[in-house]
């Protein structure tokens, strides 16, 4: 199998990849902002079932998250997951990135002084208007090169969507080496995952230099 070929096979495979990680982000970044809200919640409740939530899904393994998941409604329910498992794969990435997003968020909101908070007051605004004009955008400033590692991040676990048997880049990428005994699939790979994560870098870094605004 030429070069040619292998790229001909594996792009579809680098487009699914493109796919679990488009959709990852747009629903775990919004979601992220929700639970760090809710784990601020004036209930104890509320703040015990995000905090046990987060624990849960930061102390174990994104490929454990992705099979039960996937499994869990069989086994559990005996319910058919045929069709299941993309958005199986879907749900587990993205409610595992949300977590993490979240006490990116969090940390972000806590490092604002209280006096911000106590002049937004003073000058008539609003809860909702003082988050969203005031803190907001400073939260976004600082958090920035936390959330770029973990786009970065995500970028690279997308491999494991092979873990539910998913096509996606990597997966085929063992798959051709294995039946055409080269390595080549592997550093075809490897370059994919090099220039998307360059890209990422570039585009995150000219965002942040964007929100640069005391310069």
């Amino acid at each position: 199998m030429t070069i040619s070929t292998m790229l001909q096979v594996m792009f579809e495979g680098m487009l699914k990849t493109f796919a679990v990680f488009f959709l990852t982000l747009v629903g775990s970044l919004p979601l992220g902002m929700v639970i760090a809200l809710l784990k601020k919640s004036r209930f104890s409740v509320v703040r015990g079932i995000i905090s046990a939530f987060i624990s849960v899904i930061r102390g174990t393994p994104l490929m454990l998250q992705l099979l039960v998941w996937y499994f869990g409604p069989y086994y559990l329910f005996g319910i058919n997951i045929g069709g299941w498992r993309f958005p199986a794969l879907i749900l587990g990435f993205v409610l595992n990135y949300a977590a993490y997003f979240a006490e990116i968020y969090r940390g972000g909101i806590e490092s604002i002084p209280q006096g911000q908070y106590e002049a937004a007051e003073v000058l008539g605004y609003t809860k909702a208007q003082t988050f969203m004009r005031i803190i907001l955008p400073q939260v976004a400033k600082r958090i920035m090169p936390s959330i770029t590692n973990e786009v970065i991040t995500l970028v690279k676990d997308t491999s494991l969507a092979s873990t539910l048997a998913f096509q996606e880049v990597f997966s085929l990428a063992k798959q051709i080496s294995a039946s055409q005994v080269s390595f080549m699939p592997f550093i075809i790979a490897g370059i994919f995952y090099f220039v998307a994560n360059y890209v990422v870098e570039r585009v995150m870094a000219r965002v942040e230099r964007s929100m640069d605004y005391y310069k």
